[in-house]
């Protein structure tokens, strides 16, 4: 049976026509743009009037398209009706479970032909493009910094109010944005949904699998631009730089002492707090430094990694076999600009140079006395505790130093 003029059968086969032949009819009187289909010009027109006809009767948001209302809508019901099928999780949208799917496939669809790198969506793709062009156009009002894209700026702006919606049920921590309380709830249940391809190796954020993948690719896509210096993390890089700048932006509210990278500044701050968080399950010793325990491990188990080539000595840490190294070199790389001695180690060079500023950081918090390295603090914490952990093997007399022990066991020897 044949379709008359004007019957929507008709309608649609002439739809159907157009929509083959590429011809659009419907053009947008606004900005000329055109469109096959009516419905689709309406659509569209409610860009430039700002119409939004369906409302959330939960929230009160409204929507200028039906299928965003009914995803929306999803966030109150809870659904999630897409679902994968390699680990079972579930999305509110089909886009988002296809996204998902390419952490199992390993399928990167977006290359950069700037240098061949490709990812898994194309937002990624063009942040990674930003790397290149060194353009931050997201510029935060309070105070000037600029970012590579609007999420980052978004997250920085939470900085300035302090705010921290998300807090986790488990522990009560509290975050900033949604997306670290999910990573953080996983150190919870142990989960790590992102799978290296390589060597199988799982991870609980897909930023530390890209950070991990590097290792196997060998791929340092920051570039310092003063000395060509390459890095595999934007971080890394961001800490690089600031020793071309002089740049300490972390500063220690208790003694004023700034420092380049945040993790040194924590560190550092455990000085004051006495905060030990690393403990040694073998003996009950805790330290306030995560390589300071990892050093300290090696003493249970006897293991010394790195060996001097010049006298056979073993050390645990590869830092303290350079510094030994120095005693055969007669290196002194650290010199003070104030009077012109030199140092092996740069811990020596700043314990140094407080004779020039008088800086005294180290408070003892029984009788307020300062001092300039955290080596004399403890010494004189003794005077208090009536600590003596140096003994005499030929009478048993203890000491609070071994610098006394040792005058004391010459005594012996006359």
């Amino acid at each position: 049976m044949e379709s008359s003029i004007g019957s929507p059968a008709y309608g649609k086969i002439t739809v159907h026509k157009m929509l083959s032949m590429g011809k659009k009819r419907y053009q947008c009187l606004q900005c000329g743009k055109y469109f096959s289909r009516h419905g689709n010009l309406r659509i569209h027109e409610r860009i430039h009037t700002g119409e939004k006809p369906y409302q959330c009767m939960q929230c009160g948001k409204t929507f200028r398209l039906n299928k965003n209302f009914n995803i929306h809508q999803r966030t109150h019901t809870g659904e999630k009706p897409y679902k994968c099928m390699d680990c079972g999780k579930c999305f509110r949208q089909n886009g988002h479970l296809k996204v998902h799917e390419r952490i199992h496939t390993g399928e990167k669809p977006y290359k950069c032909l700037e240098c061949g790198k490709s990812f898994a969506e194309n937002g990624l793709l063009h942040a990674h493009h930003i790397i290149h062009t060194g353009q931050k156009p997201y510029i935060c009002e309070n105070c000037g910094k600029g970012f590579t894209s609007v999420k980052n700026l978004k997250v920085h702006q939470l900085a300035h109010t302090g705010e921290k919606a998300y807090i986790c049920k488990k522990c009560g921590k509290s975050f900033t944005i949604a997306q670290r309380l999910k990573v953080h709830q996983r150190t919870h249940t142990g989960e790590k949904p992102y799978k290296c391809m390589e060597c199988g190796r799982n991870f609980s954020e897909n930023g530390g699998l890209k950070r991990h993948e590097r290792t196997h690719t060998g791929d340092r896509p920051y570039k310092c631009e003063e000395c060509g210096k390459r890095f595999c993390q934007s971080a890394v890089l961001a800490n690089h730089q600031r020793t071309h700048t002089g740049q300490k932006p972390f500063k220690c509210t208790e003694c004023g002492k700034s420092y380049t990278e945040k993790g040194k500044l924590k560190v550092h701050e455990r000085t004051h707090t006495g905060e030990k968080p690393y403990k040694c399950l073998e003996c009950g010793r805790s330290f306030s430094r995560s390589d300071s325990f990892a050093s300290h491990q090696r003493t249970h188990i006897g293991e010394k990694l790195y060996g001097c080539v010049e006298c056979g000595r073993s050390f645990s840490r590869r830092d303290h076999l350079k510094i030994h190294q120095r005693t055969h070199t007669g290196e002194k790389p650290y010199k003070c600009m104030e009077c012109g001695r030199s140092f092996a180690r740069s811990e020596s060079l700043q314990v140094h140079h407080r004779i020039h500023t008088g800086e005294k950081p180290y408070i003892c918090k029984k009788c307020g006395k300062r001092f300039t390295n955290v080596k004399n603090l403890k010494v004189h914490r003794r005077t208090h505790t009536g600590e003596k952990p140096y003994k005499c093997l030929e009478c048993g007399k203890n000491f609070t130093q071994n610098g006394d022990l040792k005058r004391h066991e010459r005594i012996h020897r006359r």
